[in-house]
């Protein structure tokens, strides 16, 4: 669902968008989530491209059950846009990725320890979790954005909701407990959030969540340009106003350059993956997803030298479904 940052980038950057620029711009939240990183961090190997950590989390969230200061997040992707910015390929980061955590720059007493990648966000906030990230992949994060659950439901309203597939007939497990059947759906703001919150009822548990959040990322691409959102200024506004209020991005992201990056990016040039694993293992008492090693480093080697065409055309996996089936 991060990919709605995304898009408000892309629209940005065509037909008149640059008038939304500054209005847009000064109701985005910043923050710094590169302060509090200590070492060294990975050398940034190709000028032109970028990585971008994207993070989703929100103390609404109706599985959120931690107190304030502890919350985790449940959404991670690398967002890596090579020099010649034609694509842009996702890696969805599973919540429960065992990897090494570095020492909390807030409080000793937590992290220097193997944990689920989520725990850094609980442990050190924005720096340990770009810390844990930049760690086990080697890559140097760029930029950072964090979205607030709580205004996901606004943003898809403005675009007039969503068409996705539901792959099978489900029940959420949140009030007021929605029945989601199987086949093509319209889905409002509200139920597109739930949908693509639900895991416990798949077989494939997160990674199933993970897959329908990559679906939701071009339905709602998809949604903006087939319904004329771009070439209606008062659309465009509405949606571009509801994201702005949704998201925080570091302070050295600049909205205009993004947006001329992402301008001739639609929902084809989306390119979904999953960082490397070998699924799940009992670890200290926990289930957890054991990263493949082998295959991680080749990925993000090829990330780190602009190669990332190469690797996704070796290592092809099924494109989420998106809107239709």
């Amino acid at each position: 669902m991060l990919g709605v940052f995304l898009l408000v980038l892309s629209l940005i950057g065509v037909g008149g968008g640059y008038l939304y620029y500054r209005s847009v711009s000064n109701d985005v939240d910043r923050t710094d989530p590169f302060a509090g990183i200590r070492g060294d961090r990975p050398a940034k190997a190709v000028e032109g491209a970028l990585n971008i950590l994207m993070l989703g989390s929100d103390s609404r969230d109706p599985d959120n059950k931690s107190k304030a200061g502890e919350w985790r997040t449940d959404t991670m992707l690398i967002a890596h846009i090579p020099a010649n910015h034609e694509k842009v390929y996702f890696i969805s980061i599973p919540r429960d990725l065992y990897v090494y955590i570095p020492e909390s720059p807030t409080d000793k007493s937590l992290g220097d320890t193997k944990a689920k990648i989520n725990a850094a966000f609980a442990w050190g906030g924005l720096p340990l979790t770009v810390q844990a990230v930049e760690g086990f992949t080697g890559l140097r994060m760029d930029h950072v954005v964090l979205i607030d659950f709580g205004g996901f439901k606004q943003v898809v309203d403005a675009l007039g909701g969503v068409n996705m597939y539901i792959e099978q007939d489900v029940k959420s497990i949140h009030p007021p407990y929605r029945q989601f059947k199987k086949g093509n759906a319209d889905l409002g703001g509200a139920e597109a959030l739930d949908y693509v919150r639900q895991r416990y009822q798949f077989p494939e548990g997160d990674f199933a969540r993970m897959r329908h959040q990559q679906q939701f990322m071009k339905a709602v691409m998809d949604k903006a340009v087939s319904t004329g959102t771009i070439s209606n200024p008062a659309k465009l506004n509405s949606f571009l106003r509801a994201t702005a209020q949704a998201v925080t991005v570091d302070n050295d992201l600049s909205i205009l350059d993004m947006a001329l990056t992402f301008r001739g990016i639609r929902s084809d040039d989306l390119v979904f993956s999953v960082a490397p694993n070998v699924g799940s293992k009992r670890v200290n008492g926990e289930d957890v997803i054991m990263p493949d090693t082998e295959k991680g480093k080749a990925l993000y080697a090829a990330i780190k030298n602009d190669k990332a065409a190469d690797w996704f055309a070796a290592n092809a996996s099924p494109s989420p479904s998106g809107t239709t089936k």
